[in-house]
């Protein structure tokens, strides 16, 4: 069983189904993405949600408003001119005019009284009390977060034991395809349940992921092989192969089962990681990588935590989904089984069998997202 496998920060990850007690294993994997082109920023990130890279910004086309238009001012038409006997005696009756006006300004300033009607207190427009002027805009740079940071001290790491949800494994028979969808629809809503207190503890917003079963141009996420399982961060959708899980499940039984739901576990470790900035920072440094063997080494840090964080689940509700007896030496079989030895290629990108067992193991254990720091623990753990 080779768990999933990051290509790129715009490709899916992917997991092949663990081999079964009686099946040999098998994966198909893709090539790891080109490094960084050289020059490029390697600024840090930062935020709460890293999603891709910045957009182009620029102007569609010139704007469609023009300046206003100035000429010189028209040209002024001929003017009518008035009658002379009409001029005089507008110019009569002005002086006359004014000669009263003179008169009876004098009589009213002659009767005013200043004591009753002081001038001192005239008749003012209020105005406004004057605004302070406004503070200069002061903007407040987030410190970045190291891309190593993220990754090794995460607060996912403190957030404490993934609690029982009381969830029974579903009573779902997966014989057909619709079957096996039905089945992992009624498991995703406890693994929702069981990481979204985790991930708010953690200090991150929790969303639940979508769920589907492969399906040939879907986007993003199409183009994969086609015997795998996989989580799309592009959308956060975790995909599943409900027709080659049926048909498993028809020549296993119950060994299917615990396949499926170790597979989904797995898938949803990739989600943990997508919610905490994990994903984005360990494609960062898988891209920044100078050498296959150093890319290689962060592909297996990623993929072993996605198999930890898997057996957190798992062993946090061990009781409910009956994993114990003969489930759980099935389960235990197919995690110590699982591993780069079984891919056809040998490409070491998933971790060796003994280092699935090394992280599966004691996390179904411990219950606890602190015992899949990957990241910090030396190269002959991630082998």
């Amino acid at each position: 069983m080779s768990k999933a496998k990051p290509v790129s920060a715009d490709e899916p990850t992917q997991r092949k189904g663990a081999p079964l007690p009686t099946e040999p294993g098998q994966a198909g994997f893709g090539a790891p993405p080109p490094a960084p082109l050289p020059g490029a920023s390697s600024a840090p990130l930062t935020g709460a949600r890293q999603r891709g890279g910045s957009r182009p910004v620029g102007w569609s086309s010139p704007s469609a408003r023009q300046a206003p238009q100035f000429t010189a001012p028209p040209p002024e038409g001929p003017k009518r001119g008035l009658p002379k006997p009409v001029l005089v005696s507008a110019a009569v009756a002005g002086m006359v005019a004014l000669v009263t006006a003179a008169v009876l300004g004098y009589r009213a300033m002659d009767t005013f009284d200043t004591v009753a009607n002081p001038l001192a207190n005239p008749s003012v427009k209020q105005t406004e009390v004057p605004m302070a002027p406004p503070q200069p805009t002061v903007t407040v740079t987030a410190t970045p977060v190291p891309d190593a940071v993220r990754v090794q001290q995460n607060g996912l790491y403190k957030a404490g034991k993934v609690a029982a949800v009381s969830c029974a494994e579903p009573k779902v028979k997966p014989n057909t395809e619709v079957a096996a969808l039905r089945y992992y629809q009624a498991l995703l809503p406890c693994l929702n349940r069981a990481w979204a207190p985790i991930i708010r503890k953690a200090g991150y917003e929790f969303r639940p992921p979508k769920l589907v079963l492969f399906a040939k141009g879907q986007g993003a996420c199409a183009g994969v092989p086609r015997d795998v399982a996989f989580y799309c961060d592009d959308g956060e959708v975790i995909t599943m192969r409900g027709d080659l899980d049926a048909q498993s499940f028809r020549q296993y039984g119950d060994a299917a089962r615990i396949d499926m739901m170790d597979t989904l576990a797995h898938e949803y470790g990739h989600h943990v990681q997508q919610l905490t900035n994990i994903l984005i920072s360990s494609f960062s440094r898988k891209g920044w990588a100078t050498t296959e063997p150093a890319k290689l080494e962060e592909s297996r840090r990623f993929e072993l935590q996605a198999s930890c964080l898997g057996g957190v689940f798992l062993g946090a509700n061990q009781a409910g989904l009956r994993l114990t007896g003969n489930r759980l030496d099935l389960w235990e079989y197919q995690t110590q089984h699982s591993g780069d030895e079984y891919n056809p290629d040998k490409k070491r990108d998933h971790g060796s069998r003994k280092s699935q067992w090394l992280w599966a193991g004691p996390a179904f254990k411990s219950a606890n997202p602190a015992s899949c720091n990957t990241f910090t623990a030396p190269a002959a753990k991630v082998s």
